[in-house]
C-alpha cells in the first residue's frame, strides 16, 4: 500500500512589483498631489503627518487681543510654561510663520494648548488671528521652544515686568506655578480695557497670589526701570522676569546692570519686524552662498536661472507650487496683484519664485 504524503501549499509570497503599481497608478490619478495629501485632509492632526494643529475657540480678551484654543496634533511633545511656539498659518494664499508664549495651563482635560494674540497696526498674522480666524481652521506648529522659564529651584521672591502683550508668558508661568508664595507684578497697557487678562489679573491680587501694580501709559506714560525700582523698593532682592517692548527692556537690563543685578533677570523680547522695501534689491540664496542683484519687475526664478542658478520650477505661472521656497528673510512681491510678504529670521515663509520679485534685500533657503 502507497501513501501519500500530502505537500504543504507554498506560502502565497507578497508580490511587491504589484503593490508599487497600485501605488504609483493611485499617484497618478491624485497628481498633482499625493495619497497622503488627501489623508491629511481627513486626519490633519494623525500621528506620522507634519505637527499641526486645530482652532477649537477663539475667545476675545480685549478689544485688540483674543486666546486661540489649539488641538495639537499627536506629534506635540508638551511645553514648558512661559514658553512659546511657532505657528505657520495661510493669509491670503501665503503661509506666514509667527511665534506666540503659550499661555495655557499643563494638562488639561481636553488635550488643548492656547496662545493668546494681540493685533498689532499693520499686523498681518496678528489681525488676521484675532479678527478672522474660525475655529476649525488648521495651522502648522512647531514644537515648543524658549528659555524664559522658572528655575528648578523656584525664587523665594519674584519680581515680573510686563508690558502691552508681554504679559502673555507671564500669565502662562503665573497659572501653572502656584506654589509662587512672594510674587509682584508690575504691568503697563495704554488704558484699563487694554490689559490682557485684567480679570484673571485682579483676581490673583484679591486671592493674595500676587502684588499687581497696574499702570497705564495713556495717563502715567511710559514704564520705565527707576519707576520699576520705585513701585518695588525690594525689587533688588527678587529674581526678575521682564517681557515687553524693546526700548524698555534695553532699560531693565542697563539699570539691572549698573545696580550688579545682571544675573538676577530674564528677559524675552518680541521681536520687532523693520525691513525696508523697495523695487528690487540683493537676493542672496543662503545654502548655495549665491547672490544677485534683482530688479523689481523680473521674477526671482528667472534672475536666479540666468545667474547659473538650478532652481525648482514648474509651470512658471504660479498654478503649480513647483517653484515654491522658504524666504529666511526680507520681502518679495507678488507680481499678479503687487503684494508684498516679508519674513524675519525664524518665520520660514514660502514663496512662488516664479510669480515674486525682490521687494528689498531677501534671502532665500536654497
Amino acid at each position: 500500500m502507497t501513501t501519500t504524503v500530502p505537500q504543504p501549499t507554498p506560502a502565497r509570497q507578497p508580490r511587491p512589483a504589484l503593490r508599487d503599481r497600485v501605488l504609483k497608478l493611485v499617484e497618478l490619478a491624485t497628481t498633482p498631489l499625493l495619497p497622503t495629501d488627501y489623508l491629511d485632509l481627513v486626519a490633519p492632526l494623525r500621528s506620522g503627518a507634519a505637527l499641526r494643529g486645530r482652532i477649537e475657540a477663539v475667545l476675545p480678551e480685549t478689544r485688540d487681543a483674543a486666546t486661540l484654543v489649539i488641538r495639537p496634533g499627536r506629534g506635540w511633545r508638551g511645553h514648558t510654561p512661559g514658553q512659546y511656539v511657532r505657528i505657520g498659518v495661510d493669509v491670503d494664499g501665503v503661509r506666514q510663520w509667527r511665534a506666540y508664549s503659550l499661555t495655557s495651563r499643563l494638562g488639561r482635560a481636553d488635550g488643548c494648548i492656547a496662545i493668546t494674540v494681540k493685533a498689532i497696526p499693520g499686523g498681518t498674522v496678528s489681525n488676521h488671528l484675532v479678527h478672522r480666524t474660525a475655529p476649525g481652521t488648521v495651522i502648522q506648529l512647531d514644537q515648543a521652544a524658549g528659555e524664559f522659564v522658572l528655575p528648578t529651584q523656584r525664587p523665594a521672591k519674584a519680581l515680573f515686568v510686563t508690558a502691552g502683550s508681554g504679559i502673555t508668558p507671564v500669565m502662562g508661568l503665573l497659572r501653572n506655578h502656584p506654589e509662587l508664595t512672594d510674587v509682584v507684578l508690575v504691568h503697563s497697557a495704554p488704558t484699563p480695557e487694554d490689559v490682557v487678562f485684567a480679570a484673571e489679573l485682579w483676581s490673583l491680587a484679591a486671592d493674595g497670589r500676587i502684588r499687581l501694580v497696574e499702570q497705564h501709559t495713556d495717563t502715567a506714560g511710559l514704564l520705565d526701570a527707576a519707576g520699576i525700582a520705585a513701585l518695588v523698593p525690594d525689587s533688588a532682592e527678587r529674581a526678575t522676569w521682564a517681557c515687553g517692548p524693546v526700548g524698555m527692556l534695553e532699560a531693565i537690563e542697563e539699570h539691572w546692570a549698573a545696580a550688579g543685578l545682571a544675573d538676577r533677570l530674564y528677559t524675552e523680547r518680541f521681536r520687532p519686524t523693520v525691513l525696508v522695501t523697495g523695487e528690487g534689491g540683493t537676493v542672496s540664496f543662503a545654502r548655495s552662498g549665491t547672490t544677485l542683484e534683482a530688479d523689481g519687475a523680473t521674477p526671482i526664478l528667472d534672475v536666479a536661472e540666468e545667474a547659473g542658478v538650478l532652481m525648482p520650477s514648474g509651470c512658471r505661472m504660479g498654478i503649480c507650487f513647483g517653484c515654491v521656497l522658504p524666504l529666511r528673510e526680507g520681502a518679495v512681491r507678488d507680481l499678479r496683484n503687487g503684494e508684498i510678504t516679508t519674513a524675519a529670521p525664524g518665520d520660514g515663509v514660502l514663496i512662488q519664485t516664479c510669480i515674486s520679485a525682490a521687494a528689498g534685500a531677501c534671502d532665500i533657503d536654497h
